[in-house]
Formats: structure tokens, C-alpha cells, sequence
């Protein structure tokens, strides 16, 4: 039984892969996850359709394998982190849809927050700045909303929590209320120094105690599968949040090292070792994995919220694309962005901006601008995002960075992280196995239950597939990130100036 079960459950799919002891995958499946956006800013999931998707695409991996389900020693999750539901502790039934990390509608709390002088005790304590990214405006937003929530939170009737700890909830019949280090540090009601709710932060956001998982360490045995799931228990060994399963699945283990994650969106993470590090620059403060009781990680994070979602709004938005993989051969088509720039803000910037009012724009248009100048300056906004990031990272940590481990789906495009590495100035690094977000979860689960006897025998098993070298002329390089800014600072505040006119 040296099989382990990696449940990565995401923004846009659902997906199950079985890794073995040498790392490699012997058994995947994946289901679409569709988001649902009641109002402009609002973004929700169905909570249903996230555990029937992660239940199915759990059987699925272990059937397309040719496998026994005795034949998995354990199960790791990794989950969209901030996307938060709450749900009847008897019944298990959500109470609303999950509020997704993308949603905006708590812009108007976290702003009156901001105002009333709370954001520097709230960052002190949690690593994070306010912004209406986190969970615990969400989880309010909840107990105000939805006829009886707060009553009912109060009579200890109600659960809340991130999808790691609903799928665990699912997974084990109701029996667990648990989450993870990494999962807790990113809902703002964790204390990052103490790991522990912060009764401060539970009164701030006017929410029970009552209502909270177990926070546990990212590598132990929490509980055991309901056998209703698969016939028999499985131990559920391993949660991290995706970016930090990431993380640690590119083996970004001691300070220095660094990974971007190209999904829906981009978050960069930099591991700084057994203490937190502040950051002067815009960036998040955060927990990084941590492997059984007492050894405390952290990073530093720049998030980004619109990197891989401007590919699919190419493709469905635009329709300049048939499928997200032909938007390299598009852009390469033609030899520059042809004067325009694209700034994907369609949810607002991140890292280190935080600038929810910010909207997306496209600068430069002249008559000569095709399809294929827009999809290269696309990719260029994805990339010069990450540079921002990249840059404030920099100068917190006060040293350049060597090197920078990429994954996701859109790290598939030759085209893209060469563009990153010329834009960096920085080598870009792809492994063999780019699942590094499921193999972080599955190293995870697999320590805890002994498949592997520590993270020195994981780190041989990482390796590169491909180096991208800086080639890029220094004067070109400057150009394009000075075109860059200035299309930036022009999609800064645009909701803000909206509203005015409108007004």
C-alpha cells in the first residue's frame, strides 16, 4: 500500500490523481466546476456539485488505474483556499452556495473596517491585509444574509468553513470538523503566531467561535473515510491549501525558494523558513505546510486574481480562440504586441497593488491591431503581473531571486514562461511532473502514514523537464514593463470613478 490519493479540488474543476512511491501518476480524472455570478462582482460555487464532482472523480482515478480501492494507503486534499461555506451540523445540508475567493461583495465591510484604523492590528496578527479576498468577511456576509444564520450559528447548529474542511466533513460522514494550518491562516481569523482563532479577529468580524474547524497540522492522520465513500476507510492523512500544497509539492522546502502557480490565477510563494516575515511592499504573510506538531513554516505570497481566467475569457469573452492551447500559436504569429497591453483586472489587483476597483483594460488599439496582438499582449499582462509581484518579493526579502519553479495550466505554454523568464530577467524552471499541486497533498498524506520517511527522500524525486533562459534585450525588456505600468496606473479606480458618474 504505497498509493496515495490526491483530491485536488479547485476553482474551475474537480480533480482526482493517484501518485506512487517515486512520485509518478498512475490514475487521474477530472469534472468541470461551474461558477455561478448571481451579481457583477459576486462569484459562488454549489457546494453539492463540489463534493458530487471531487466523490466521482475520486472513483473515477482509482477505476481508470485498474486498482482495488485497499490498494491506497491514504488520501491528501488540496482545496481552493478563501472560498468558504457554512453548513447544518445534523444535516449537512450548506445553508447558501459558497462564496468563492474572487467575490467582491464584502468590499463595503472590509472598506469600513479599513477606515475605522483595523488593518494594521488585523495584518499584525494574520499576515494579511483587508481585503474582501479572505473568508471572514464572507463568512459575516453569511450570518447577515440568510434568514436565521446567525441564531442558529449562535444555538452551535451551523459549521463554517473552507472547502478542505467541507470535503473532510463530507468524506467522514459528518464525524470531522477540521481544517489545516494553511487553510485557517487564509480566512483572517487565525493568529499566525499562535496558530491558533484569535478571539480579537472573532470579535472584530462578529463571528461564534462555535462555528470553526479543529486546526490541525498539514501532514498527520485527521480521521478515516466514511466507509459509505469507498467500501471500506481510507485515513485522510494530508490537507493543504493549494498554494501551499504547491509549495511544497515543488519541494520549495527552506528559505529562498520560491514557485508561481499559473491557474485561474497566479500566486507566488516564497518560503522564508520557521519565522514569519513581514512585508513592507504589499505582499501577504503566510503559513506555509506544516509536517506533524510544532514545526511552524511560513512564506511570503503575492497574489494575483486574473491570470489563467484571461486565457478563458479569450476563448469564451472574445472568441478569438477555439480552445485555451491555441492562444500560443496565435500570439506567436505576429513578433510584439503591436502597441497594445492588456491589463487583466477583471476582479480587481491583487499583490501588491490590493486594489479592488481596478477593471480590466485594453490600451493601444489602432487599426492595425489584430487577434493576435491582443492574445500576445495577454499573455505579456499575465507575465509583467508576476514580475510586480516578483519585484516586491525581492525587496522584502532583501536578496534577488535565483530561480523560480513554475506549475499549472497555463505553465504549459513554452510561449508564456519564456516570456516570464525575459521579463524576470530570472530562470524559469518547469519539473517533469507540473501536478505539483496534488503531489504536494499526496507527500503530504503519504509522511503521515509512512510511504515516505521524510522530505529529503521526496526532494530527489522533483526534477526539471524544461530551463527557460532570459534572452530578451534589456532595452526591450524595459519597454515592455514600462508600457506595462502606464496601462496599469490607467486601470486603477476605474469602479471607483464609475460609480461616480453614475451617481
Amino acid at each position: 500500500m504505497s498509493l496515495i490519493l490526491a483530491l485536488d479540488q479547485g476553482t474551475s474543476s474537480s480533480r482526482a490523481i493517484i501518485f506512487d512511491a517515486e512520485g509518478g501518476i498512475v490514475g487521474a480524472a477530472q469534472r468541470p466546476l461551474n461558477q455561478i455570478f448571481p451579481r457583477p462582482g459576486w462569484v459562488e460555487h454549489d457546494p453539492r456539485k463540489i463534493w458530487e464532482s471531487q466523490l466521482v472523480t475520486a472513483r473515477e482515478a482509482v477505476a481508470q488505474a485498474g486498482l482495488d480501492i485497499g490498494d491506497i494507503a491514504a488520501i491528501g486534499i488540496a482545496n481552493q483556499r478563501e472560498t468558504v461555506l457554512i453548513w447544518d451540523r445534523h444535516t449537512g445540508e450548506p445553508i447558501h452556495n459558497a462564496i468563492v475567493w474572487q467575490d467582491r461583495r464584502t468590499a463595503d465591510v472590509v472598506d469600513r473596517l479599513k477606515s475605522d484604523g483595523h488593518e494594521a492590528q488585523v495584518q499584525e496578527k494574520t499576515g494579511l491585509l483587508l481585503d474582501p479576498y479572505f473568508s471572514a468577511a464572507k463568512i459575516g456576509w453569511l450570518l447577515d444574509h440568510v434568514p436565521e444564520a446567525r441564531l442558529r450559528a449562535e444555538r452551535g447548529q451551523l459549521a463554517a468553513g473552507t472547502i478542505d474542511s467541507w470535503l473532510l466533513h463530507r468524506l467522514t460522514g459528518g464525524a470531522a470538523h477540521m481544517t489545516d494550518v494553511t487553510n485557517a491562516s487564509r480566512t483572517q481569523l487565525m493568529n499566525i503566531h499562535t496558530g491558533q482563532w484569535d478571539d480579537t479577529l472573532l470579535e472584530l468580524f462578529d463571528i461564534p467561535r462555535s462555528l470553526l474547524a479543529e486546526i490541525r497540522p498539514s501532514s498527520a492522520v485527521l480521521a478515516e473515510t466514511d466507509s459509505v465513500c469507498f467500501g471500506r476507510p481510507i485515513p485522510l492523512a494530508g490537507v493543504g491549501g493549494d498554494q501551499q500544497a504547491a509549495l511544497f509539492g515543488q519541494m520549495c522546502t527552506s528559505p529562498g525558494m520560491a514557485k508561481n502557480t499559473y491557474g485561474t490565477g497566479c500566486f507566488l510563494l516564497l518560503h522564508t523558513g520557521h519565522q514569519p516575515l513581514s512585508s513592507a511592499c504589499g505582499l501577504l504573510t503566510t503559513t506555509a505546510c506544516q509536517v506533524g506538531v510544532g514545526s511552524k513554516q511560513y512564506a511570503l505570497e503575492g497574489s494575483i486574481f486574473t491570470t489563467g481566467a484571461a486565457i478563458q475569457w479569450l476563448r469564451d469573452g472574445l472568441g478569438i480562440i477555439a480552445t485555451a492551447p491555441e492562444v500560443n500559436e496565435l500570439a506567436s504569429s505576429v513578433p510584439d504586441n503591436g502597441g497594445v497591453c492588456v491589463v487583466p483586472a477583471f476582479a480587481g489587483l491583487g499583490a501588491p497593488h490590493w486594489d479592488p476597483s481596478a477593471r480590466g483594460a485594453i490600451l493601444g488599439l489602432t487599426g492595425g491591431t489584430s487577434a493576435a496582438h491582443i492574445a500576445r499582449a495577454t499573455l505579456e499582462g499575465i507575465a509583467c503581473q508576476v514580475v510586480g509581484v516578483l519585484v516586491a518579493m525581492e525587496k522584502d526579502a532583501g536578496q534577488p531571486m535565483k530561480e523560480l519553479r513554475v506549475d499549472g495550466g497555463a505553465a504549459a505554454s513554452n510561449l508564456l514562461m519564456q516570456l516570464q523568464a525575459d521579463l524576470l530577467g530570472t530562470p524559469v524552471l518547469r519539473p517533469t511532473v507540473t501536478e505539483t499541486t496534488a503531489a504536494g497533498a499526496a507527500y503530504l498524506a503519504g509522511l503521515a502514514v509512512g510511504v515516505w520517511e521524510g522530505v529529503e527522500e521526496i526532494s530527489g524525486q522533483w526534477q526539471v523537464e524544461r530551463r527557460f533562459e532570459p534572452v530578451m534585450p534589456e532595452q526591450q525588456r524595459s519597454d515592455l514593463l514600462g508600457q506595462w505600468r502606464q496601462a496599469l496606473e490607467r486601470s486603477r479606480g476605474w469602479a471607483q470613478e464609475e460609480g461616480k458618474e453614475t451617481q
